[in-house]
Order: C-alpha cells, then sequence, then structure tokens
C-alpha cells in the first residue's frame, strides 16, 4: 500500500495492514500520501471519470483494486438565486449530497471504509447511527456480502429506520443518543470481532468524506468559495473538506486563499459551538441532546479537535441555530428551488443568514451551504412537513 496512518494528536505513524481503529493515545488516525505526486495532466483527466472514486489517485485504493461503490458522488452544486436573495447572499450555492445512492453524504464515507475493511477481511460492521450512516453502512455492507448490525436511538425518523431493515442490517434500537449507541457497538465488536465502522474510530471514512471538497473544486473550475457553511455532527465531513483543501493547495492544483469553514449546530445540541466560544480545544459532552435534526444530535464527537482547529486555521467560526428555524428553512428552499433539503440542510442555510447579519459574511462573496440528506428521509406522522 501506498499510503501511512498519522495521528495528528501523538505524531505516531503506523503502516495500514490489517483493520486499524484509532492510534493508541486515542486519537483518530489520518491517512496520508507520501508516495503520492498529483499532477496537473491527472487533473484534466479527472473530466474524462464519474463519480466519487473518480478521485482514486487521492483515495486509499491500489491500482486495480475495485471498489464497494453504488455510484456515490457527482452530487449537484446548485445556485441559490431565491434562498441567496432571502438570506441577503447574492452568491449562494447548495451542494446537495441528498443525491447519493443512499440519500446522503454518508454514502461516500461508507463507500471508503468498507472498501478497505473488506479488503482486509472483515467478518462483519457494526455502528452506531443517527439515522444517516447506519442506512449507508447497510447499504454498502450488503453491496460487500457481509453483515451489518446497527445501533440507533429509538427516535431516529422511522424512514431512516425503515430503510436500515430494508438493505438487512440488524437494527437495535436503544434508549438515549447516538453516544449509548457507541458505547453498545464498541461491546459488540469487542464480543463479536466485528469492524467497528463508528465516525472517526476508522481512518478511511474520513478520506470518503475528503471527496465533498474534492468535488466542490472540480464544479468551480478549480476554484474555491470564500465560505463553506456545514451542519455538523460528528464532523468527518468539516475534517475532510479541510484536508482535502490542503491536500490541492500542496498538489498546486487550487491557489490562493482557503475558504473559511463554519460549522452550524442546533442549539439543542452544539458542543463545537460551545467549544469554540469559549476558546476550548475539545469540547463537553453535552447533556440531555435533543434536536429535530438527528444528524446533529451528537454529544462529545471524537473528532472535536480536529474541528475545532479547522474552524481556526480556515479563519471560519461557529453557529448554533433552533430547530423551529432549522426546520423553517428547510421547507422554505424547498419550496423555492426544488431541492430536498433535510433539517440539517435548513440548518445550513439559517446559519448563512445569521452569518451574514452578523457580518461574518460579506458582500459579494461566494458562499457553499450543505445540504448533508435528502428530506423525505426524516418525514414521518411524528414529523410533518412544516
Amino acid at each position: 500500500m501506498d499510503w501511512t496512518l498519522e495521528c495528528d494528536a501523538c505524531g505516531a505513524t503506523a503502516e495500514p495492514v490489517g483493520l486499524p481503529g484509532v492510534c493508541a493515545c486515542g486519537q483518530p488516525w489520518l491517512v496520508r500520501y507520501p508516495r503520492r505526486a498529483q499532477t496537473l495532466v491527472d487533473r484534466a483527466e479527472l473530466r474524462r471519470r464519474h463519480g466519487m472514486w473518480r478521485f482514486r489517485s487521492w483515495l486509499p485504493i491500489g491500482p486495480g483494486e475495485a471498489p464497494v461503490s453504488l455510484g456515490e458522488g457527482d452530487t449537484p452544486l446548485l445556485h441559490a438565486a431565491a434562498t441567496g436573495r432571502d438570506v441577503g447572499i447574492e452568491d449562494l450555492w447548495i451542494k446537495d449530497e441528498g443525491a447519493n445512492p443512499t440519500g446522503s453524504f454518508k454514502a461516500r464515507g461508507l463507500s471508503a471504509a468498507v472498501t478497505r475493511a473488506a479488503s482486509a477481511g472483515a467478518p462483519g460492521f457494526v455502528l452506531p447511527t443517527a439515522g444517516n450512516a447506519g442506512v449507508a453502512a447497510a447499504a454498502y455492507g450488503a453491496r460487500a456480502g457481509l453483515s451489518v448490525r446497527v445501533y440507533a436511538p429509538a427516535t431516529t425518523p422511522p424512514p431512516l429506520l425503515m430503510q436500515i431493515r430494508l438493505f438487512g442490517a440488524d437494527l437495535v434500537l436503544l434508549e438515549g443518543h447516538i453516544g449509548d449507541c457507541g458505547r453498545a457497538a464498541r461491546a459488540w465488536a469487542a464480543e463479536t470481532g466485528a469492524t467497528d465502522l463508528s465516525t472517526l474510530r476508522e481512518p478511511y471514512r474520513i478520506e470518503g468524506k475528503k471527496t465533498l471538497g474534492l468535488e466542490l473544486a472540480l464544479q468551480q473550475n478549480w476554484t474555491l468559495p470564500d465560505v463553506i457553511i456545514y451542519p455538523t455532527g460528528g464532523g468527518t465531513g468539516l475534517i475532510g473538506m479541510w484536508k482535502a483543501f490542503g491536500e490541492l493547495r500542496d498538489a498546486g492544483w487550487v491557489t490562493g486563499a482557503l475558504p473559511r469553514m463554519y460549522t452550524v449546530q442546533a442549539t439543542g445540541c452544539a458542543p463545537v459551538v460551545r467549544a469554540f466560544a469559549a476558546g476550548a480545544e475539545r469540547c463537553e459532552p453535552w447533556q440531555e441532546p435533543w434536536t429535530i435534526a438527528s444528524g446533529l444530535r451528537v454529544p462529545g464527537p471524537l473528532g472535536d479537535r480536529l474541528m475545532l482547529r479547522a474552524l481556526r486555521e480556515s479563519g471560519g467560526g461557529a453557529v448554533a441555530v433552533p430547530d423551529h428555524a432549522l426546520a423553517a428553512a428547510a421547507a422554505r428552499v424547498s419550496r423555492v428551488e426544488g431541492i430536498d433539503m433535510s433539517p440539517e440542510g435548513g440548518a445550513a442555510v439559517e446559519a448563512a443568514r445569521v452569518l451574514r447579519a452578523r457580518g461574518d459574511v460579506g458582500e459579494g462573496e461566494r458562499v457553499v451551504v450543505f445540504n448533508t440528506g435528502a428530506g423525505w428521509l426524516y418525514r414521518s406522522p411524528e414529523l410533518p412537513v412544516p
């Protein structure tokens, strides 16, 4: 393999053999590619290819190796003129990850993670989920022909649970939040030998999420926006994009300032926002987390240090919005743009309004917000369309 693993916290390195979890210090491994060189000829060649795996030279996969894929990636980047007028940002764009095969951005990370784990001989998988990751893990596990057990909060929207079952996963519902599900998943992994696909507890989901940034740059003809607003729970998308932008700059594929990264969370669960405001390097776990945006209900993310560093290095920040505002924003965008917005996507749009109003986004700046999943996956009698 022509990549290595590096712990950004303690500086340890390791070869990517077997089924790596986290560093001995307890922090996530990051994938590095010291033996690869990306050329401008390679950049031009990308336009001949399709999907997330067009970026295979940036990803942990060997020559000739076939990924476990359902056609993820190539999601639309749409100019949102009506929404831009509403929030006061003329150059506003929405990256619609709901167009992925399993209905969310989680398809990217799970395609990469399942590809590597299956190649290394994983006997099966387990992970906790707030919803979308469980759907993606179930689908990619089925694609790889391997069993999947998913632990989810009983409060997860029913359509998400239905999709997990549809793809054949063993679904276990627990009272509590994703942190409780994470403890159960780790116990199951220890008992059975199943590979734990939890957020940042293996190194490859983040590499799949990195393609969010690579694809964004490609779609804008190798330029980058001024601002990215990203709904954040576990944080792999935010961390992955910031990693991608650094790698693109080092390769000479993009030049100039990198985007200012802003995380958005719900006021009912905002550990990253609180830590950022306090100048802390780590998050304190959020007590009694609740939000209708289930993907944001992560009270103690393992990637907190990496998220907070990305926000500060980029000159960005963090903002929390209430449930009523994010739900209203999602409904409004769906009606005027024709994009099926998830609650998390609504949170990103509402954050754009807040950031513009307080002057964090300037006149004429290009802003990209992420709709991380399809809205239909959240709709049920308990959560009607606003």
